[in-house]
This record gives C-alpha cells, structure tokens and sequence, in this order.
C-alpha cells in the first residue's frame, strides 16, 4: 500500500518502486559480489552447454564418436587446446558438451526432489497425525543410510545409466526437501491469518497453496540452489564407479574415471574435468550462500 501525504490542495500519493519482497531480496543479492560471481559462473556453463556444437573445435557427436587412437594422449597444443584422452578424442569438446549432461542431471534431478518433498512436506506438516508420523519415518530410514550408498544400491537395482543415476539421486534427496518443508508448515499453520483463512471457510488446498505454500517459497530455493551442487557431485562419483552415464557420453565424472590409467602419464585428462566440476559446484555454492543471506529476514535493515 503506498502512504499518502495530506497537503492544502488535497492528497498527495507518494508511491515506492519495487515493495515486493521478492524485489528487496533482489537488491540485497546485488550487494553481494560473491552471490553475483556465482551467477556469472552458472550462467558461464548454461551458455556454454547450449552452444558446445558451435564453441568446439573440433565438433563432437556424443552418440557418434570418431576415435583416433593414433593421436590419443597428445598434451594440451593450439589444435586441442586441453590435449587428447586415450582415444584421441578432443578434451575440450568432451568437457563442453559434458556441461549439458551435468546441468541436465542438477537441474532435474533438484526439481524431481522438491516436488515431491513439498508434497510429502505440505501433507506431513499441515495435516498431521498418521500422515505425518508415516512420512517422518519413511524420511528417517532414508535418513539412516549415507545418501551416496542409498544411490548406489538404487542404480544396482534399476541397472547403470545416466537416467537410473538421474532417479537415484532424486530419490536420495526427497527428504531434505520434504523436512525442511515440514518444520516451515508447523511454524506457519499456528500464524493468524491461517486461522483466521480456516474461520471463514477456506479449504484445506486452497490454504495450502495459497498461504502455506508461498511462505515456503524462500528456503526451498536457496536450498534447491545448493541442492544442485550436490546433485552434480553425486552424478559425478555414480559415473565415476561406472554407475551412471556410460560410453560414449562425455559426462565429466565419466571422463575422470577413464583418465585414471593416465593421471601420472597423461594428467590433463584428469585435471581438466575436475577444474570443470569444481568451477561448476562453485558456482552454485556462491550463488546459494548469497541467495540465503539474501532472503533471510533477519537480514532486512
């Protein structure tokens, strides 16, 4: 609501530009240069992986691979920038087009987790009862088991590949996603307006989606944002012990499993793909801090 000032000749509407708090969390985040570092980072790698056919030198089908065995192992030159893997194929092509399977795989697997998280989440906070003593269980088994073993044993069962590995890290992810919404609905389901929506005769869904929901909005992006990260970690080491992407894609964790035979012969064939990776999870993490420290209310001055 804008304020109004009472003057001689009548009213005098004095209006501010951008009261949202989605519009004063965008300013904060501006302040912060490591927040914007970040976003230049994952922006960098976006770009990167939707125009890899265009950026390589040497253009690389992943799902036709032309093999040179004869120019394998060639160290970083001005014809292959970041030198050649063992079957000659260019490092720097593999490592562009590995950019869209990577995002692919956090971008995914994140939103597959935070969708049915806050559904489990919504249900277990707000309704309570058996529902939630059923779903905080099933959150504490999965809880039980290291996240990446919890993986591992998805994908041995489903088979290796890229989209099992996709399956099992969303599933492994769920109750992250699903407890953080869970203690958000109890804190917000005891507010006024809740109650006051329940006393005039709003339904349960249009309470949840309405009210309960949107207030739940902040932490599941930070979290998602750093949850993407982790997901591009996980893609990585399930690759790296042959469970998830598997030849010929250029999936970096792929890329570094195959390069172990050579790390002391031939170190950029392992060095590259993990500079990839690191500048990669980086991005997010920098990204991530500044959008909490961003929508934080304590943050507000």
């Amino acid at each position: 609501m804008n304020p109004t000032l009472q003057t001689n000749n009548g009213t005098l509407r004095i209006g501010y530009k951008g009261t949202s708090p989605w519009y004063e969390a965008w300013k904060r985040l501006r302040k912060q240069k490591s927040a914007l570092i970040g976003l230049g980072m994952i922006l960098f790698f976006i770009l990167v992986g939707i125009f890899a056919p265009l950026i390589a030198p040497e253009p690389y089908d992943p799902a036709n691979p032309v093999y040179n065995p004869t120019n394998g192992l060639q160290p970083p030159s001005e014809k292959h920038w970041l030198g050649t893997d063992d079957l000659g194929r260019d490092i720097f092509s593999r490592i562009l087009h590995g950019a869209r399977i990577s995002l692919w795989v956090g971008f995914v697997s994140v939103a597959g987790s935070i969708v049915v998280g806050t559904a489990l989440g919504l249900i277990s906070g707000y309704y309570g009862k058996w529902a939630d003593t059923l779903i905080s269980r099933l959150f504490d088994i999965m809880l039980a088991f290291p996240s990446i073993l919890l993986a591992i044993a998805i994908v041995a069962v489903l088979g290796p590949s890229l989209s099992n590995a996709l399956l099992a890290i969303a599933i492994i992810n769920v109750p992250t996603y699903g407890r953080l919404v869970r203690s958000r609905v109890l804190s917000v389901k005891e507010e006024e307006y809740i109650t006051a929506a329940r006393v005039i005769g709003m339904s349960n869904s249009r309470i949840l989606f309405q009210h309960v929901l949107p207030n739940c909005m902040a932490p599941i992006i930070v979290q998602g944002t750093l949850g993407i990260a982790t997901a591009i970690i996980e893609a990585a080491a399930l690759s790296f012990l042959g469970l998830g992407a598997q030849a010929p894609q250029p999936e970096w964790g792929k890329m570094l499993s195959d390069a172990r035979p050579y790390l002391t012969t031939a170190p950029w064939t392992m060095i590259f793909p993990g500079i990839a990776i690191m500048l990669t999870v980086l991005g997010f993490n920098m990204f991530g801090d500044g959008l909490r420290d961003a929508l934080d209310p304590k943050m507000k001055q």
